[in-house]
This record gives C-alpha cells, sequence and structure tokens, in this order.
C-alpha cells in the first residue's frame, strides 16, 4: 500500500491535500487511499476543461487521432489497469480484465463514426440543413460496478462530440479512474480528461457547477433523481443509466438445457452487479418445478472465491453496504416463506463473498422480487398464463430490460415486444455491444448511451439555414 495517487487536472498530476481509505473487498481490508479532492481542486479542474475545450472542439480529425492514441495507451497498460481494478472491486482477473478491452472498443468505435449531418432541404430558396454542436464541459459521474467501462461509455462519444470531461468515479472504486486519468494525460491535450475523486458532496458539487452543461450519471435512481433535480436549476441536459429489475420469461416451450445455463452465468455476472442482467425469472407453472431444480444445480456450480484464486468465477460484493443489503434481502426472503434451491448465506471468512443463492416459491412483494438486489440471488417466479407474465413483469417502475425465452423463435419476440423497457432480448439477455443504443424506461433512465445516439447525446442540434441569393423572402 502506497500513498495517494494524484488528481488529473489540466493535463497534470495535482497531489492529495487529504485522502480517503479504499478497501479490497476480497480481505475487507484498506488497500490504498485516494485524494478528496477540494473545492478547489474541483473549481480548478473545471476551469481547465472549460478553456480546453475551446480549441479540442475546432479540430475533428486531431480528436480522432487522439481517441486511437487513447485506446493504444490504455491496451498497453492493460495488466496494470486490471490489478487495480481487481484489487478494488474484488473483480476476478478475468472478469476485471474485460474492462480495458472495453474501453479500447469504445475509443475506436467512436474514433470511426462520422458526426452525422444531416441535409432538410437543398433547392432554389435555400439550403437548410442539421448540424450537431459540441454542448462543452461534460461532467460525467460513475459507478463502481463497472468503473472503467462505464467511464468509457460516457468519455468516447464525449470527446469525439467535442466536449471536455471532468470525470467523477465512485468513492468506492476511485484507483483504476485515478490510472485511467494518469494514461490519458500522455496522450490527451490538457484539460480534455480530468479525474477528480471524492465522495457524494462532490458529486454534488459537480453537478451544480455552472460550467458544465451536460450531466452523465450512471448509479442507482435516488441518486438519478437528485442529479436530475440539481442539472434543472442550470437547465444542464442529462442522461441517466439508472437501476434495473430486469424480467426474464421462460415459455413452456423454452429449451431449459441451453436457457438454463445462460440465464444463471449472466444473472450471476460480476457477482450480479450490473443492471441490466435477469433479476426475475418467470416460469410457467407446468414446468415451474424443473425449472428451479435446473436453476438450483447451475447455481450450485458456481464457484466463489477471491481473484487470486484462477478458479473463482464469482467475487465478493464489491461493497460493504451491497453485501449488507444482499444479505438483508436474502434472509427477508426466508422470513417470508422462501424455499432456498441453493446458497443463501454468506461465504465464511474475510470479505464480502456470498453464495450464489436461488430462491423459489416466493410473491411478487417480496423485496428482492419488488426491488433492485444487485447480487448473487435469484428469485424464480410461478405463472399461469403468458399474458399474466407479462402483466406481473411489467408491474414495476424499472424498465431496463427484459427477455423472453423460447423454442418458437417468433412467439418469444412478440412476448419480448410487450415487456415495458428499453431494450428487450429474445433468447438472450445482457449483450450490450457499442453500436446499439442502450437505455432505459420509467425510472430506469433518461436518455441513452452507445451507437449514433449516444454520441448526439453529447451535441446540441443546430440548424444552418442558407437563404439563396435571389430568393424571395
Amino acid at each position: 500500500m502506497t500513498g495517494a495517487p494524484p488528481l488529473t487536472i489540466d493535463g497534470r498530476p495535482v497531489a492529495a491535500q487529504r485522502t480517503f481509505d479504499v478497501v479490497d473487498p476480497a480481505l475487507d481490508q484498506v488497500t490504498g487511499q485516494a485524494p478528496d479532492c477540494t473545492p478547489d481542486q474541483l473549481e480548478q479542474a473545471v476551469t481547465a476543461a472549460a478553456r480546453a475545450q475551446r480549441e479540442w472542439r475546432a479540430d475533428e480529425d486531431a480528436r480522432r487521432k487522439a481517441l486511437l492514441a487513447f485506446a493504444d495507451a490504455i491496451t498497453a497498460a492493460s495488466d496494470e489497469l486490471t490489478a487495480t481494478l481487481s484489487r478494488e472491486t474484488g473483480k476476478p482477473l478475468p472478469v476485471a480484465g474485460a474492462e480495458p478491452g472495453i474501453c479500447a472498443t469504445w475509443l475506436r468505435y467512436y474514433a470511426g463514426m462520422g458526426i452525422p449531418r444531416e441535409l432538410l432541404q437543398d433547392d432554389a430558396s435555400a439550403r437548410i440543413e442539421l448540424a450537431h454542436r459540441p454542448l462543452g464541459v461534460v461532467a460525467a459521474i460513475t459507478p463502481w460496478n463497472f468503473p472503467l467501462g462505464l467511464a468509457m461509455w460516457k468519455i468516447a462519444p464525449a470527446l469525439l462530440a467535442g466536449n471536455t470531461v471532468v470525470l467523477k468515479p465512485s468513492p468506492f472504486t476511485p484507483l483504476s479512474s485515478l490510472l485511467l486519468g494518469e494514461i490519458g494525460r500522455s496522450v490527451l491535450p490538457p484539460g480534455v480528461l480530468n479525474v477528480v475523486t471524492g465522495g457524494d458532496r462532490l458529486g454534488a458539487d459537480l453537478v451544480a457547477h455552472p460550467v458544465p452543461r451536460k450531466v452523465t450519471f450512471t448509479g442507482s435512481v435516488a441518486g438519478g433523481k437528485s442529479v436530475a433535480v440539481s442539472a434543472a436549476a442550470d437547465l444542464k441536459r442529462v442522461t441517466l443509466e439508472l437501476g434495473g429489475n430486469d424480467a426474464a420469461i421462460l415459455l413452456p416451450d423454452a429449451d431449459l438445457a441451453t436457457a438454463v445455463p445462460v440465464l444463471v452465468g449472466t444473472a450471476f455476472f460480476n457477482t450480479g452487479q450490473a443492471c441490466a442482467l435477469p433479476k426475475r425469472i418467470f416460469a410457467p407453472a407446468q414446468t415451474y418445478d424443473a425449472v428451479v431444480e435446473a436453476f438450483g444445480a447451475a447455481a450450485r456450480a458456481v464457484t466463489v472465491g477471491p481473484p487470486s484464486d484462477a478458479s473463482a468465477q464469482l467475487g465478493p460484493l464489491s461493497t460493504r453496504p451491497q453485501y449488507e443489503r444482499v444479505a438483508g434481502l436474502a434472509a427477508d426472503a426466508v422470513r417470508r416463506g422462501a424455499r432456498v434451491v441453493a446458497g443463501g448465506h454468506p461465504v465464511d471468512g474475510p470479505g464480502f463473498f456470498f453464495e450464489p443463492t436461488i430462491l423459489a416459491d416466493l410473491g411478487d412483494d417480496a423485496p428482492v422480487v419488488a426491488e433492485e438486489q444487485f447480487g448473487p440471488v435469484l428469485p424464480i417466479l410461478r405463472y399461469g398464463t403468458v399474458d399474466e407474465a407479462v402483466e406481473r413483469a411489467n408491474d414495476t417502475t424499472f424498465g431496463l430490460c427484459g427477455s423472453a425465452w423460447g423454442a418458437d423463435e417468433e412467439r418469444a419476440a412478440a412476448v419480448a415486444e410487450r415487456l415495458q423497457c428499453g431494450t428487450t432480448f429474445v433468447n438472450t439477455h445482457a449483450e450490450l455491444p457499442p453500436t446499439v443504443p442502450f437505455g432505459g424506461a420509467k425510472w430506469s433512465g433518461v436518455g441513452q448511451e452507445n451507437g449514433v445516439a449516444g454520441l448526439l447525446a453529447f451535441t446540441e442540434p443546430q440548424v444552418v439555414h442558407r437563404k439563396r441569393t435571389g430568393a424571395l423572402a
């Protein structure tokens, strides 16, 4: 354990004036310190971003080259990023190692994307086009479950569009983002990417600051609502990617031998800590017992352990509050009469480990069903008719993703399209390539990330109207 790494402000390393601890969730021990950004340092970061944006917005070719250079630098530093990320999140090394690759992929994707310019009219009277201009400084606030990957969902399109960024990661996982800032210093012009770390107060101050014109936030529904209220006071543009309570509906003809391993692997990916994972499984009454048995067997086969264990498929919950929440939801379900098919208990030993858990015979009003559990606890719910399953799946304030599973693909697709969510899947779940827009309905978010829509979210539309010489007014 060494001293706190520096902030990145205006292309320079800026030493901490004060620090906070970062905990390794696999050991429940302090693994390092991070800078607790002061108000003066935040002001320096925002000012640097505003100053850099004037030149950064002017040269699109230079921006593309810089994004590609950033991707190459991240790839070169992949091992260090992976180790840092694993240490602060508890992710198994293969899971942590995917995030630097996501960063490089997103940077290269957006470096190759054209900024749309639409011709609306071109005749004797006028030429009218719709252009897209950068917004200015972007405040990017990221969560602890995918600190690098979700940061780059924001950074790459924001930078291509001609904006500059002040990145504020979760205080639970700041070290990998600080390292990302260090890498960025080597290839990006000063002030284009600034990285500041601290607690919730820092995030609130960044959102409320008058300079950023866009806030992009990934986190809880409560956090998103707070961001929206603060941003509205200054009419800032917002993208909010919030929670999910995704339903997966197994139709009567679903092939359990194929569907169950995929659903278990997806639901427990990253120890269940992702918004777009299946969190409620609806199974038809006629096959319910077989479904429950299959899910239980698959969950019991999952290995849990620290990153040092090469065989571990699941690591710990990444934070103590989340560990306590998941344990509480599981215990509450048992008190309500749930049948524990697999798991159900914390793992003995240090760290925030919890057994992969399958619960059966629960009602929809149980908190582990009605709320987003965000952990390795999966309820299996019995339904009578498909119409009933769809109605219950939609009976939630969440609306991020959902899926339907069946041998008859057309029938499954028809069911999936009835789900009230931003993304519906058929015989898969949580596949999120950079080319496809991603966003939620209801309380699961505002706006979209990724794809062309994700780029345009960091722009302001501008009509360019040129009157033809001699045309009548």
